[in-house]
């Protein structure tokens, strides 16, 4: 599923061939075709290889089968990591050291080409960087070498230690200990999409059609857009309608102290037409735990919510610049390496004007201004 995506979005087949017999696999040949998967056409890469009578594989021999292959050394090194994540897995579940461990399915011609293939497939696309959705499983049960096996395959399993993954009622497999370790190994993290400009997308189909589903992988290639930053936040709040305003300041000041991002004050009318105020504290994902408690003990209310939420941002540096009225930090703000805010520190304009007597927002022009003027030089000389 993984060659047929690259190839449906925009792999040349016939580049994929001339790079892969340089694995030196005698008999060993590529055929593409579209097929149709729940109502969708995607493309099908299916390994062709000679009938084989032993194709059971130490992880030595497919690692001397790559030292002799005349690919890109950032091909084999993947592929060696791939390969030798699935046998430590499988050594693992099994119990035996690594080098005793012999691949059954996963050892075969085809896997080696599936495995060789997606590395060489990646590169010649230039994709730099690759992210993946949490991957689904499946259910049920499959047959194989060791008999049968719940899904996920145990040596599937121990791959995707820290990998974010699902199951579903579809009695298949629908990630095979190969993928996990493809995967796993080229991807440079899990869950959201990032911002990006879209290229090409490629749908990739296997041999398994499954009724009323779409059994398909899907690859969007694309251009990331630079420069945006993101993390995952929490928003934890509550509702407060019968507190004296003096303490607002506190319970602020307070959940700053804890960690908190930022806080504000929200006025509302709640039940039986009474005004109220949501306080809402932004904190780091993970905090809070901590924060519901300063909530509840320096405020009026009975309970707190919290919820996740994806932040992006705009990558900023701090630049100390002088006005004639003293030194200022100016915060700013990119994108695509263009800065698009300058942002004074209002603490620092506050000082000076108070020094100064004069109005703050005429030292926020002046450091904006300098600013202005220094950048260009900046940028200069980083370039």
């Amino acid at each position: 599923m993984i060659l047929g995506a690259l190839v449906d979005a925009g792999l040349s087949l016939e580049a994929l061939r001339s790079e892969i017999a340089k694995l030196k696999l005698t008999g060993v040949d590529l055929k593409a075709e579209k097929v149709k998967r729940g109502g969708f056409v995607g493309t099908r890469v299916q390994v062709i290889t000679p009938q084989e009578h032993h194709p059971h594989r130490h992880l030595s021999d497919i690692l001397t089968l790559l030292e002799k292959a005349e690919l890109p050394e950032i091909v084999l090194a993947r592929a060696r990591q791939i390969f030798t994540q699935l046998g430590e897995a499988e050594a693992a579940v099994h119990g035996v050291p690594v080098e005793r461990i012999h691949f059954h399915e996963v050892g075969a011609l085809d896997t080696i080409v599936d495995v060789t293939g997606a590395i060489v497939g990646l590169d010649a696309l230039g994709i730099r960087e690759v992210y993946a959705s949490a991957l689904n499983l499946g259910g049920g049960k499959i047959h194989a070498a060791h008999g049968e096996l719940p899904v996920p395959a145990p040596g599937t399993a121990g791959i995707l230690r820290g990998v974010p993954v699902y199951g579903s009622p579809v009695e298949a497999e629908l990630t095979t200990p190969t993928g996990a370790a493809i995967i796993s190994t080229v991807a440079n993290g899990f869950g959201v999409l990032p911002p990006l400009q879209v290229d090409q997308i490629g749908y990739g189909a296997g041999s398994l059609d499954l009724p009323g589903r779409a059994n398909l992988l899907r690859l969007i290639v694309g251009e990331r857009i630079e420069d945006l930053e993101s993390d995952e936040i929490a928003l934890v709040e509550a509702n407060i309608d019968d507190m004296n305003p003096q303490l607002y300041e506190p319970l602020m000041e307070a959940l700053f102290r804890a960690g908190a991002l930022d806080v504000f004050l929200t006025p509302v009318i709640m039940k039986k037409s009474r005004p109220a105020t949501v306080v809402s504290a932004i904190v780091p994902a993970g905090l809070e735990g901590s924060i519901g408690p300063i909530l509840l003990s320096f405020s009026s209310t009975f309970g707190v919510r919290s919820r996740r939420m994806h932040r992006q941002m705009l990558p900023r540096e701090v630049l100390a610049v002088q006005t004639r009225f003293g030194e200022v930090r100016v915060k700013v703000g990119r994108l695509h390496g263009r800065p698009i805010h300058l942002a004074p520190e209002y603490e620092d304009c506050r000082r000076l004007a108070e020094a100064a007597g004069t109005a703050a927002g005429e030292i926020m022009a002046a450091a904006v201004e300098a600013a202005g003027a220094l950048l260009p030089r900046l940028n200069e000389e980083e370039a």
